[in-house]
């Protein structure tokens, strides 16, 4: 099974996020707009996964989880991989806050599902982002990314992370297996 471990967003985010970027979608109809059910901070793309390494995750994830108090999180500005947006395949909004943080749990995770047997390949450095939309063909994001830089999301409070399922074929769907909170245990979480 196709895995990956993510934060993920509460309502509130996605409302305004969805709000923002409501009115840019019908001029952009080349972009593949992620749908609300599949927004989420990805921390470490785990990727084929057979069931003993499915196996060994879990009790991996919740130490990583337990070394890192909740955080706290916005999302604002906008950028595309790759370069500056002349060719781009994916559109983003950037995460701030408690970043230098955020990428030690990133770290932390994928160092997890290594020791697991995930066999995601090639590790790529962490960038905090959250996906907008993608789209197949390299396309000129640039005015785009000039709209959504105004973008500034209101901080809340990432408490948890979460081993999500991916489905593949059709519709893509995500199904979360498992979520773990950040923090030591019997440590309240703080609400978003």
């Amino acid at each position: 099974m196709r895995l990956f471990v993510a934060l993920p967003l509460p309502p509130r985010v996605l409302d305004e996020i969805e709000e923002f970027i409501a009115p840019l979608r019908t001029g952009w109809p080349d972009l593949k707009w992620l749908r609300r059910d599949l927004m989420h901070v990805t921390l470490t793309f785990l990727g084929e996964v057979d069931d003993r390494t499915l196996d060994w995750l879990p009790p991996r994830l919740e130490r990583a989880a337990r070394r890192y108090d909740p955080l706290t999180l916005s999302l604002a500005g906008a950028g595309a991989f790759p370069g500056g947006g002349a060719h781009a395949r994916v559109l983003w909004t950037g995460l701030y806050g408690d970043r230098r943080t955020l990428v030690r749990l990133a770290a932390s995770v994928a160092a997890a599902g290594t020791r697991a047997g995930s066999p995601f390949g090639e590790h790529r450095a962490f960038r905090p982002h959250l996906t907008l939309a993608r789209c197949r063909r390299p396309t000129d994001v640039r005015p785009l990314l000039d709209d959504l830089s105004a973008f500034a999301g209101s901080p809340w409070t990432a408490d948890s992370i979460c081993l999500v399922r991916s489905h593949l074929g059709g519709q893509v769907r995500h199904e979360t297996l498992k979520t773990w909170s950040l923090g030591r245990p019997g440590t309240p979480a703080v609400p978003s």
